[in-house]
């Protein structure tokens, strides 16, 4: 019983050994996985301070970006706003000008209206344009602005044209209330009277001119009547022929400011062309003298072709004369040459006694 009560102890104490050994070995398990798990999470944690340090410094650029470019952002608005006002400013300041130059447009449109409302002032802007026509087409020594003639009677323009025709007078007024009716007219039976009333004006006007304008023996056959408005010489022509007829009959032809610049155009150059006849004569001596200096040169080369062929005929000579020295000096070098030859081929000849003086 003894040695079994020892045993019993022994296996005992190899149980608590075994049993100690292996809480030891699980001890150190324990702690070398908590080590490495310790390790583990400082290495995790460690990745992911990195991890953070790298996401913190791309926050950082991502906001100094987006803060460089909200900056660029806000200049580039800031100065697209500045140039957006001042364009907006000078676009207000167009504005402002175009309106005072409408406000100046129709304070000129409304005094414009009163000239044209008033006889004499209406008569002026006539003359007024029509000094600004006959100026720039023709020259100063071909008209004359308010020339009296021999009635006494003044003309607006006086043509100053050689006969035929002579001086021709243009008259710059014009019937302008009985073509405001026209332009008036609610109705047919108002625009009829108006058109009637209009073209007895326009004759009342014409015989006028022919009366006061057409002088005989002074002036030219016929006048001219200015109508310095496009329209009103349209009406007259469009709807009242019979009234252009009885004044082409009365010698009174109206023009408005384009036809008067086409027949101020012919004029000049009826006038160039009576220039040009005037100074024919000039022109014919010129010619003449032209002729007789071409005569001139004509007889000089002939004169000089003369020189010419007797040089040629000298030359000629000359030339004979050396193609004849040259075959002399052929011939002398050949007769030389023989000479030379026939020595050499003859023996020596006996020398003779000298003899003693």
């Amino acid at each position: 019983m003894g040695s079994t009560l020892q045993l019993f102890l022994f296996l005992a104490a190899a149980i608590a050994i075994l049993l100690g050994t292996g809480l030891l070995y699980l001890v150190a398990q324990l702690r070398g996985r908590l080590d490495q798990q310790a390790k583990a999470e400082m290495e995790a944690q460690h990745r992911l301070a990195q991890s953070l340090q790298v996401q913190e410094r791309a926050i950082n650029a991502r906001l100094e970006q987006v803060s460089h470019r909200l900056n660029d952002g806000l200049t580039q608005s800031t100065e697209k706003t500045a140039k957006t006002m001042t364009d907006l400013r000078e676009r207000l300041a167009v504005i402002d000008a175009a309106q005072k130059n409408i406000a100046e447009l129709s304070t000129q449109v409304v005094g414009l209206q009163d000239i044209l409302a008033n006889k004499q002032a209406r008569g002026a802007f006539g003359e007024v344009q029509l000094q600004d026509l006959v100026r720039g087409v023709l020259p100063a020594s071909a008209y004359r602005f308010q020339a009296t003639l021999s009635n006494d009677k003044r003309a607006d323009c006086l043509l100053d044209l050689p006969n035929p025709p002579g001086p021709i007078v243009i008259d710059a007024k014009f019937p302008l209330e009985s073509y405001r009716t026209i332009r008036d007219a609610k109705d047919d039976a108002s625009l009829h009277d108006a058109t009637r009333r209009f073209g007895t004006d326009v004759l009342k006007h014409v015989r006028a001119i022919s009366e006061k304008y057409i002088v005989p023996g002074e002036t030219a056959e016929l006048a001219l009547m200015f109508l310095p408005s496009e329209a009103v010489y349209a009406e007259l022509h469009a709807n009242l022929p019979d009234v252009v007829e009885k004044a082409h009959r009365a010698r009174v032809y109206t023009v408005s400011p384009s036809t008067l610049w086409a027949t101020l155009n012919t004029i000049r150059a009826v006038l160039q062309d009576v220039h040009m006849r005037e100074q024919a004569h000039v022109l014919q001596k010129e010619v003449m003298i032209l002729l007789e200096d071409v005569v001139r040169l004509d007889e000089r080369v002939g004169k000089l072709q003369t020189h010419f062929r007797l040089t040629e005929r000298d030359i000629e000579a000359i030339q004979t004369s050396t193609r004849k020295v040259t075959k002399r000096a052929e011939r002398i070098g050949e007769l030389e040459v023989e000479e030379g030859a026939a020595e050499e081929i003859l023996p020596p000849s006996p020398s003779k006694p000298r003899l003693v003086e």
